[in-house]
């Protein structure tokens, strides 16, 4: 296993949190060693603990360094939305290999809550502005509204050899990444539902909630 250090840090930090990030995303967190990361880091494991005193205390510090990523690749993305380039947009979307492998399986692990909240928070103002143009007011919360979004954005990542199988294409790569965005885009601009059907759903779930005795789990 080697590791390539982020170019705009070279340190022994940084590369003993990028080599952590390889071992958590192909190990897992609880099968990475701190031995194992420093050996791909080149680095003593008393480095390793001089740096980030713990196994956690490593994961924390990926944690704070994906984030401030996804906040870079957040900026990214609305400039390119607000300039009109569709591949900015799809370039900024793009993680490196071992970044997204630790995020996802962070995620999948019921770990990493600090990334999904942020995650979470960052489309908050992408749904304002979508709100803008609705034709009817929203019904749920904003903040709700962009965990679900969350939830099935990262879906594709954690689903990805199985959306990869049914497409017929890597959707981490260019051609899928393009692929992806098309469906996307066909999906959000063409509501399943009509304004006069989500009524209808709604004024039945209102029902259900007014007949359903006090405590009951729905």
């Amino acid at each position: 296993m080697t590791i390539a250090a982020a170019p705009e840090d070279l340190t022994a930090r940084a590369r003993i949190r990028d080599a952590a990030m390889r071992h958590f995303g192909e190990l897992g967190y609880e099968r990475a060693s701190l031995r194992g990361i420093a050996e791909t880091a080149g680095v003593s494991p008393g480095l390793v603990r001089h740096h980030f005193r713990s196994k956690q205390g490593l994961r924390e510090a990926c944690d704070e360094h994906l984030v401030k990523m996804i906040r870079w690749s957040n900026d990214q993305a609305r400039a390119g939305l607000a300039s009109g380039g569709l591949d900015a947009v799809l370039a900024a979307r793009s993680v490196p290999a071992p970044q997204r492998r630790y995020m996802l399986r962070a995620l999948a692990e019921g770990s990493a809550g600090a990334l999904f909240d942020e995650l979470a928070r960052l489309t908050v103002p992408w749904l304002h502005e979508a709100d803008q143009s609705r034709p009817d007011p929203p019904a749920v919360d904003v903040e709700i509204r962009a965990a679900l979004v969350t939830a099935m954005a990262l879906s594709v990542g954690i689903l990805h050899e199985h959306l990869s199988r049914a497409m017929g294409v890597d959707v981490f790569s260019p051609h899928g990444d393009r692929l992806l965005a098309r469906g996307l885009v066909d999906l959000y601009s063409h509501p399943m539902l009509s304004l006069e059907d989500a009524g209808r759903i709604l004024s039945a779930l209102d029902e259900a909630e007014r007949t359903s005795p006090e405590g009951e789990s729905r």
